[in-house]
């Protein structure tokens, strides 16, 4: 053994060996990459050598000692890429992008998932490091003797060959690979965890330019889009709720499965259930997609409030949260004096609210100063959703009315957390704590919702108040797929992760007959539906969604990893479902027109955030919001 590795080029290739195992254990473990055919499991095997190759070769350079050092130091670097990818992707079912490391202080107020998903067998992410470093520690004699540089230089660019290698038949596997992706599951399966990371940098670069040569003439495709895609307003429906409050209730992690769910018998959401099913004057559209990116909650809280799409990297609320919007409570004080408000459990910086709340033009802030956050009080991320909506009651009727307030629970969110004496439901029995926890959360978020419109009615609110409420996101991811084929009895297909997509939607109109709607749409919907139900024509602004009453309405539902679902067909990647059935279909040229037009979409909505194009977008009823305008101090009732 000494004798072995006395030479740095042994010392090398051991270290490549290491690190290779360690990947691609994680592919085989960790992550959920789609991996199909006999060419996709071979650069699986293959794809973590070339940069490894590359990037510890580059300590060949060294002389003596030191380039063992470096490699230690080297392969210190891509453990710390690879498990911070693990726990991100643990997470958010998703990699990290250099976007999101403007977001790494959430990590602090979501201790208890960060630490639920380290895991005891984590610890061979880093056994490579632990060899490495006792070989050096044990064998003081380890010399790592001269290697000439131009051998130094042949291990390198055997690396960058081996790289153009792997790309070239990625790319006959998925064409323009690198160019037109929006799933960035893509470039780990056929790259790589680290080439993705020099991917993304370079995107997070290209991006950083953009705004910088940005012009009115870029918005002019957006226009023409958005004008070709307008849905005219439905006449019964159009200005049916003006001047009404309207109150958004934002149902953290909440899915649509759970509507009509019984677990052991009983009804989990047994107030939901009557919404659903056309009580209290509540329409609930069935096929509503959330359609939220790596950003989640704050992806969902975009779309609904400025119908644009979540980024493809990131959240628009940390990385665009200067840019001008041409958002919903702003146009409702410009047109019809809303006053507006955000109610939340939660310190206001978290993703960046304090200062995207204000571009957005929110009058004030109820963050978590504003509420009572004893220690009985708190769970999981922050506030408990009972004592939230009970709080929110007097900072509602303190709001000049008409007001447009958007309220955001926190109780049902990973990794489902419940206090004993608040559960009222027993846990699922699938043996996965993420899931079997869901049950008890939903039906706790259920029973505070209940109350809160009791409390509405004491107060004198609910009569005159247009009520929405709306799942933001998935709850369950992927990860969980075995669970979640116990709890539906299905198998959990890709088919079925898009219809597992599927958040609640209920639209509460006074004097308006409620029931179930079977309309296909998502969040970037909502905004303009609101907008017409108060006589406000959405034409003139950059909506990238269509009103869910109109007879003209866009059933095509874009996800944002480019997927798509309509009534008639559900695509995934290149494999089309019939969505009715889940049965696989042909492409057909009908759903190759369909992949681009969303495409488009998204596209047109990343570059009005990217190169903040609103700011170029003169409209005579509309001012752009000054944020200098608005404080968020400590909110509190009686202002």
């Amino acid at each position: 053994m000494k004798k072995i590795f006395s030479h740095k080029l042994s010392f090398f290739l051991l270290a490549v060996i290491l690190v290779w195992a360690k990947t691609y254990a994680s592919y085989l473990m960790e992550f959920n990459l789609g991996v199909k055919g006999t060419t996709q499991q071979i650069l699986l095997f293959i794809n973590p050598f070339s940069f490894t190759i590359v990037f510890l070769g580059l300590a060949l350079f060294a002389k003596g000692r030191r380039a063992a050092i470096w490699i230690i130091v080297l392969d210190a670097v891509m453990t710390f890429v690879l498990y911070a990818n693990i726990l991100f992707y643990r997470f958010f079912d998703d990699f990290l992008t250099f976007a999101n490391l403007k977001q790494a202080g959430n990590l602090g107020n979501m201790s208890d998932g960060v630490f639920a998903i380290m895991s005891f067998h984590d610890i061979i992410y880093v056994i490579d490091l632990i060899i490495l470093i006792a070989l050096c520690v044990r064998m003081p004699e380890l010399k790592a003797s001269q290697l000439k540089k131009r051998w130094a230089a042949v291990v390198v660019l055997a690396g960058v060959l081996l790289f153009y290698i792997n790309l070239s038949v990625a790319e006959k596997d998925r064409p323009e690979l690198l160019t037109r992706t929006f799933d960035r599951n893509y470039i780990v399966k056929y790259l790589g965890p680290y080439n993705y990371t020099i991917y993304d940098g370079v995107q997070a670069a290209q991006n950083a330019t953009q705004k910088a040569y940005a012009s009115s003439d870029d918005l002019t495709s957006v226009i023409n889009y958005t004008n070709s895609h307008y849905a005219k307003p439905n006449d019964k429906y159009f200005g049916a709720a003006k001047g009404k409050n309207i109150i958004k209730i934002h149902l953290e992690s909440f899915q649509s499965f759970l509507i009509d769910y019984k677990l052991n018998g009983k009804e989990v959401t047994p107030f939901l259930n009557k919404l659903a099913h056309g009580e209290e004057d509540t329409m609930y559209f069935d096929n509503f997609f959330h359609q939220t990116g790596q950003g989640k909650t704050a992806d969902a809280e975009l779309m609904m409030d400025n119908s644009l799409f979540g980024l493809p990297e990131g959240t628009a609320f940390v990385t665009k949260g200067q840019n001008t919007y041409q958002s919903l409570p702003a146009i409702l004080n410009q047109k019809e004096g809303y006053t507006s408000a955000v109610l939340h459990g939660d310190y206001k910086s978290f993703w960046n609210r304090d200062q995207v709340y204000k571009q957005i033009g929110y009058d004030k802030f109820f963050d978590a100063s504003s509420y009572d956050m004893s220690e009985d009080n708190l769970v999981n991320l922050g506030l408990k959703d009972k004592p939230f909506f009970e709080e929110s009651i007097p900072m509602l009727k303190s709001l000049k009315q008409p007001f447009y307030a958007h309220l955001l629970t926190l109780t049902n969110h990973y990794p489902f957390i419940l206090d004993e004496k608040d559960a009222t439901l027993e846990k699922g029995t699938t043996g996965d704590d993420t899931v079997d926890g869901y049950f008890q959360t939903a039906r706790y978020l259920d029973e505070a919702l209940e109350q809160f419109f009791k409390d509405l009615k004491k107060a004198g609110l609910y009569d005159d108040s247009v009520i929405v409420i709306y799942g933001d996101h998935n709850g369950i991811s992927e990860n969980h797929n075995r669970a979640m084929k116990e709890v539906l009895g299905k198998e959990i297909t890709p088919y079925q992760n898009a219809m597992n997509q599927r958040v609640p939607l209920m639209i509460r109109v006074p004097g308006k007959k409620g029931g179930v709607n079977h309309t296909f749409g998502g969040e970037t919907d909502v905004m303009p539906t609101l907008l017409h139900l108060q006589g406000i024509d959405n034409k003139n602004y950059i909506n990238f969604g269509t009103d869910l009453f109109s007879k003209d309405h866009d059933q095509t539902v874009a996800f944002r990893n480019g997927n798509y679902v309509t009534p008639k067909y559900t695509v995934i990647d290149s494999t089309v479902y019939d969505t009715k059935t889940g049965k696989e279909l042909k492409p057909n040229k009908e759903t190759e027109n369909l992949k681009k037009q969303v495409s488009e979409q998204l596209n047109l909505s990343d570059q009005v955030l990217y190169k903040d194009l609103l700011r170029f977008h003169k409209l005579s009823d509309f001012r752009p919001v000054d944020p200098s305008k608005y404080h968020y101090g400590k909110e509190k009732a009686n202002e």
